[in-house]
Order: C-alpha cells, then structure tokens, then sequence
C-alpha cells in the first residue's frame, strides 16, 4: 500500500519555505519526539542547505524518557556545528521557552548586532505552533490536533526582538518508507481521511506488543497479551463492550480508541522509534 497525503495548500507552503531560506538566521525544525526519524522532512534540509539548524523534539512529555535522551545523544553525536537537537514538553512551557532561545543564541552569529531571524519548519502536526505559542508567551497561532490547521505564514516578533516566522505544515509528496508513513497517521500527522484506523494500529501494534505489553494491559486490563494486531483490537473491544449485533467486535472503534488514547498519552509515555 502506498500512503501518500499532500493537499494543495502545501504545494504554496512548499514554495514559501524554499524562498523564505536564504533571509533567515536559523532554521527550528519541530520533530515529533515519539518518532524523530520519520516525522523529519528531507525538504526542509533540501532547503535550508547550511544555515544552522536547531532540531526541537517536542511532545516529549509523551514520549518515553531514556529514548529521547538516546535520540539526543545520537542527533549530538551525529550534529556538527551547525546542528544541535534539544527536547521540550508542553507541560513546562516557560523551560521550553528558554531552552530553545538560548540554544539559538548559542549559535555562531550570521549578522553581528543584528536581531536572529528564525523559521519554524516541520510535517502537519508535531507542534509547530505550539511551540511559537510558547515562544511568546501568549495564543497567537491556532493549535488543533488535526493535521494541516496551518495554512499560511505568520511572523511573530518575540520580546528579545528574534523574528520568527511560523510555517505550515509540510509533507515530503513522496514518503518511500510505508512503515514510516503508517506511524505519522497513527501520531496524527496524517489524517484518518488518508489511512484507516484499524490500518494504523494493525502496522504499528507488533512494535506496541514487543516493547510496551505491560502499559497496554494496564490500560486495557487484556490479561493474556494478544499475539497480534487483530487480536489486540478484539480485546481490546472485548474488553471495552463495542460489540456490533450478533456478539461481533467493532474493531474499528477499537482502533479508533487505541489511536486516540496513544495520542493524548493515555496509554503512557511511548516512543515509536528506537535510535540504533
């Protein structure tokens, strides 16, 4: 199955950013923590060719400790002078806001005694405008967990004097790695408009049963742990009562629920991709 999501809008947003690279100081690109690799988007190296550029893995308050900390390690590891990788959670606003701004000045400066100019770039979703919400201390961009509520620029300028300037969401319009595209629907970067919910969780539930069993039985109190995606979605409505007319489980309301409750971190704090 190919899984491939970009609205028209994106195709303007795609323009935009290509142009908006060359006027500013910094690049912020927003990763979702739970998925660092697949929610990163080869576009926005593409364009941002050498200007600096500061990986923010956010939503990290979901997502499980000890492998964001090893996603850090290996982005430092990996990063030269003009790439450094930090984490944020959108219960500590206030440390977010000041961990990002002084990883930003700690940069080599491009214009001496000039304000940092700074674009916030990343895929629908991952906390974009949640983080310039945090950024200036205030509501000034609309923030929704749907994907693609973003549909044009704003430039904000922050009481440092840094401009930043909030982006769209933008999708790579060829995403080569199907697995990859099946966790960003199931984080929500993809809408269920794109791909099912029982097809999200059906990819994504192997990886789920491997590493995180005992959080999905806490949750959902399964007893035998299922042996595979189906028969998660039928305990799962087993144990939650959607039960169609003659005793048949509704799995995709299963689905829908398991989908919903990763999401919020409801079912605890899980990160979809393990650093090598």
């Amino acid at each position: 199955m190919s899984l491939q999501w970009f609205p028209g809008h994106m195709a303007k947003a795609r323009r935009e950013l290509a142009a908006l690279m060359s006027s500013v100081d910094i690049v912020i690109e927003v990763l979702d923590a739970r998925m660092p690799l697949s929610s990163g988007n080869p576009l926005v190296t593409e364009f941002r060719k050498d200007t600096p550029c500061l990986k923010v893995l956010s939503k990290s308050d979901l997502a499980c400790p000890k492998v964001t900390k090893a996603w850090l390690q290996r982005f430092s590891s990996e990063a030269g002078e003009h790439v450094r990788a930090i984490a944020t959670s959108t219960e500590r606003a206030a440390d977010a806001r000041t961990l990002v701004l002084d990883t930003c000045r700690a940069f080599p400066p491009k214009r001496i005694g000039k304000p940092i100019r700074a674009v916030i770039a990343g895929i629908p979703n991952v906390g974009k405008s949640t983080l310039i919400n945090t950024l200036m201390s205030r509501r000034v961009a609309v923030v929704s967990d749907r994907p693609a509520v973003t549909q044009q620029q704003q430039r904000v300028v922050l009481a440092n004097g840094m401009v930043v300037t909030d982006t769209p969401g933008l999708m790579n319009p060829k995403i080569e790695d199907e697995a990859a595209a099946l966790r960003l629907a199931f984080g929500g970067a993809i809408p269920a408009t794109a791909v099912d919910y029982e097809t999200m969780v059906l990819a994504v539930a192997p990886y789920l049963l491997a590493r995180y069993s005992k959080l999905l039985d806490a949750r959902f109190k399964l007893g035998e742990l299922p042996q595979d995606g189906r028969a998660l979605l039928e305990a799962v409505g087993r144990r939650r009562g959607f039960l169609e007319r003659g005793g048949r489980i509704d799995t995709h309301k299963a689905a829908e629920i398991l989908v919903n409750e990763f999401r919020s971190g409801k079912l605890g704090r899980i990160s979809l991709e393990h650093p090598l």
